[in-house]
């Protein structure tokens, strides 16, 4: 374990000063300022807080729904490590209630152990079953179902209370009242795979929903008449937003529309990146469905997005280089919002004393020199 990183620009939650950070017992003891002497001598670093990844399916030949292989979720934590991310939601997809029972069992068995050098697991997104049949996507279509309290609740238990955030459609039946049964239970509810029009996604809010998963794919867009989804996410700070910024699933003019309207307080960068993920090009598979891996695109073989295989330090790179925004903005999107959605800011998400010691130490291009977890170095580059 390291005990101190030495004559580095510390990107914290507002501002960026140059200096040295103590690390007792893999939490950050004490954050001390430099001078301007050491500052010209010194190699110019930057030192952001560990990425947090809410949406991602899969990595590294890997995923989440691969309940048959018990070291599966260890596998994607140990490579995205790679990437800048020291903790993320394994995402689970639309299929059946057993090979989800199944999967979630599986993930709360590596939860109890995890392997130190990698990636922490801080819970589950439950992405479908519970959506629109009509905005599925690459969800399997032959497995949506209308939501019910008494099923979420299963996989609720069969997770160990590890789910912390649903993508679901308000608009189906038993929408609503599931969101407000998650808001009471401290779950995230957020909107997703939706033909919902937008005085839905006003009800939607009003019982507990506070995200839109991926924004701008699979749910109703913007229009003059009805503004749908996406004018919800425009107009309502209520709902932060996802933003898988690999500028195919969202092109840098959507989101800059969406950054414009919101702001980088209620925006969160995802991945929502599937197995292919630091595999080469060619064939690969998303819920039994042949994928295919080209020009950094997934696809199904109808020509469908089949989840990306963006990296969070490519997403960082883009939110920097193509949206203009400063490290710290940067970092609030990859790192600060994300740990405030789920209600672990108190202890990660940002560089401050008593937090934990997860970073990503960065050169001048924004490439990774080292992923630090708890004050170990888990990566080089």
């Amino acid at each position: 374990m390291i005990t101190c990183i030495k004559n580095v620009h510390i990107v914290k939650e507002n501002e960026i000063i140059f200096g040295s950070i103590e690390i007792e017992s893999g939490k950050i003891k004490s954050i001390i300022k430099g001078d301007q002497e050491k500052q010209s001598e010194s190699e110019f670093l930057y030192l952001v807080p560990g990425f947090i990844d809410l949406h991602i399916h899969g990595s590294n030949g890997h995923d989440a729904m691969d309940h048959h292989n018990k070291d599966s979720i260890k596998e994607m934590a140990k490579s995205l490590v790679q990437e800048g991310t020291t903790a993320f939601l394994p995402t689970t997809m639309t299929q059946s209630v057993e090979n989800i029972t199944k999967a979630l069992s599986n993930i709360k068995a590596y939860h109890a152990s995890q392997d130190k050098s990698a990636s922490k697991v801080l819970g589950v997104h439950l992405e479908g079953p519970f959506i629109n049949v009509l905005a599925a996507g690459a969800q399997p279509k032959e497995c949506v179902v209308y939501p019910t309290i008494e099923q979420f609740d299963a996989y609720q238990t069969a997770s160990g209370n590890l789910i912390k955030k649903v993508s679901l459609a308000p608009e189906v039946k038993n929408g609503l009242e599931l969101i407000k049964h998650l808001k009471q239970t401290g779950v995230v509810a957020s909107i997703a795979h939706t033909k919902a029009l937008y005085q839905t996604v006003v009800e939607a809010i009003g019982c507990g929903a506070t995200s839109l998963t991926h924004t701008y794919n699979a749910m109703t867009p913007l229009h003059h008449r009805d503004v749908g989804v996406v004018g919800a996410a425009l107009l309502h700070n209520e709902l932060s937003s996802e933003l898988i910024f690999d500028k195919i699933h969202v092109s840098v003019e959507a989101a800059k529309i969406l950054l414009n309207a919101k702001g980088v307080d209620h925006l969160v960068l995802i991945t929502d990146s599937m197995r292919a993920k630091w595999l080469e090009e060619g064939v690969s598979e998303l819920g039994g469905q042949k994928v295919y891996i080209k020009n950094n695109e997934a696809r199904l073989e109808d020509g469908t997005l089949a989840g990306s295989i963006l990296k969070m330090i490519d997403g960082y790179k883009n939110l920097v280089n193509d949206l203009g925004l400063s490290l710290v903005e940067a970092s609030k999107l990859a790192s600060v919002n994300p740990a405030k959605e789920l209600n672990v800011f108190d202890h990660m998400g940002s560089i401050d004393l008593g937090k934990e010691a997860n970073f990503v130490l960065l050169d001048q291009s924004l490439n990774i020199r080292q992923t630090i977890i708890d004050g170990n170095i888990v990566y080089k580059g």
